[in-house]
């Protein structure tokens, strides 16, 4: 379940968040940045696809609001804000530069975030668990370009849902929940993160990829997808007692207009 309700100031130990996309047109920055303004963290994981390169050389596209995305991350680094990039397929350019520290900004492949309480999260972006890509990239892009069609298509739904008063919804991800191969796939997908997670000999796995924001318990290992900033709008944040939970940000700015000062209700892990 997906937290619904949050005070106007989120003040958090850990924010995860992953599929940004930017570079690429679906991507909902301005909604990102609002988030970004109202949040503060001691860390903040970017757990991968944050810059769409593969987008960005079929078509360049990087408005201003897309560079604001970039400076304000820069700006929370440069406050104190511990940052660490955990590249994925669409920015695996990135990966090049693993174990690279800049000042608070770091770059890793993967990494071991230890919570409040005292778990251990293997941080990933997931991409290598999807055998699609790993065994087949020309087919990979080519899935990729047909799924940037319905991407491209949700902030027009959504601009003619806000004339009617609708909130904001994925015609990409409705599409996919009817899909029932699209619907294994993701249960395999996540059932081979926990068992990554297992091999590790961590308690639970934070990752990304997929655009499905989901905290499950697999066989002992907690998996946590903190969703995307095309589709969902979600995040994954850790409180400063060590527990995590999803926040769903267009439900949660219509919930902090109507009462600020409401209270969290949502699954916790």
């Amino acid at each position: 379940m997906v937290e619904r309700s949050v005070p106007a100031t989120l003040r958090m130990r850990t924010v995860f968040i992953s599929d940004v996309h930017l570079g690429f047109r679906g991507c909902s920055a301005e909604l990102l940045l609002d988030f970004l303004h109202h949040v503060e963290m001691e860390t903040l994981f970017l757990v991968g696809d944050i810059v769409d390169v593969w987008s960005m050389k079929k078509s360049m596209y990087w408005p201003q609001s897309h560079n604001n995305v970039v400076r304000t991350i820069l700006g929370k680094c440069k406050r104190g804000t511990k940052v660490v990039f955990v590249p994925g397929n669409h920015d695996e350019v990135f990966r090049d530069f693993d174990g690279a520290v800049f000042g608070n900004l770091e770059i890793h492949r993967e990494y071991v975030h230890h919570t409040a309480d005292g778990r251990k999260l293997l941080v990933l972006h997931g991409d290598e668990f999807d055998s699609v890509v790993k065994c087949s990239p020309w087919l990979a892009k080519l899935g990729s370009n047909l799924y940037d069609v319905l991407l491209a298509l949700n902030p027009v739904v959504n601009r003619v849902r806000r004339l009617f008063g609708l909130p904001h919804w994925s015609l990409s991800a409705y599409l996919k929940q009817k899909a029932k191969r699209a619907v294994q796939y993701i249960g395999s997908f996540e059932e081979a993160v926990a068992q990554a997670a297992r091999r590790a000999g961590v308690d639970a796995v934070v990752c990304g990829h997929i655009h499905r924001a989901e905290i499950r318990d697999i066989d002992g290992v907690l998996y946590f997808n903190d969703g995307d900033w095309v589709e969902s709008c979600t995040s994954l944040v850790e409180d400063m007692n060590g527990q995590l939970r999803l926040l769903d940000w267009p439900r949660l700015k219509e919930q902090m207009a109507a009462a600020p000062l409401s209270v969290p209700v949502g699954q916790a892990a």
